[in-house]
């Protein structure tokens, strides 16, 4: 194998490890976006790898994959970016504007929970609105474990939160969320 080969052969792994990482993290459409950039590096460097080493199968499977992900690009790094932008955009004129505050309903899930001093409580995993009124029900919180393993689920009412531009605030502390009671696989159809 040629040194370009054995380049992109030290290329390839880290870039789809990395790339791994950054779209499997979830921190948004930049970072998702980036992501697939390093895929698509990484997928010419698998390319540059085969066509060194004939190995025609392994050539096909990273062009095809190339392509997934110039797609994946496309949508994270243009359409879902200008999207966030748009909310971003709102919410930042509504600050500013005799309006009511805007705040993204997109970016709510993945939001930090803070308690009232601004010490992280949990995540913001989903929220769920009254079809009949289109006004928030709740929201659903994860607490404890570790990348999701060993979290506690727990719905709080709009009434319990404040929210910005930038961040979810519980009116409850860490104490009392963690005594809620614990959403199962299924949800409650109201609090």
């Amino acid at each position: 194998m040629d040194s370009l080969g054995a380049t992109a052969g030290w290329v390839a792994p880290a870039a789809t490890v990395l790339a791994a990482m950054m779209t499997a993290s979830n921190l948004g459409a930049r970072v998702t976006g980036w992501g697939f950039v390093v895929f698509l590096a990484g997928s010419l460097a698998w390319c540059t790898v085969a066509l060194a080493t004939d190995q025609p199968n392994l050539l096909w499977t990273n062009a095809f994959l190339a392509l997934v992900n110039v797609v994946g690009v496309w949508r994270w790094l243009g359409r879902q970016a200008k999207y966030e932008k748009g909310g971003k955009t709102a919410a930042d004129r509504s600050a500013r504007a005799r309006v009511p505050s805007l705040a993204s309903i997109t970016g709510l899930a993945g939001s930090k929970l803070l308690d009232k001093d601004g010490a992280s409580l949990g995540l913001v995993v989903d929220a769920m609105m009254r079809c009949s009124d289109a006004r928030l029900a709740y929201v659903v919180v994860s607490e404890g474990g570790v990348v999701g393993v060993g979290e506690r689920l727990h719905a709080l009412g709009p009434d319990e939160l404040e929210f910005s531009e930038t961040a979810v605030t519980s009116r409850i502390g860490a104490k009392e969320l963690s005594v809620r009671p614990v959403l199962g696989d299924s949800w409650p159809a109201a609090l």
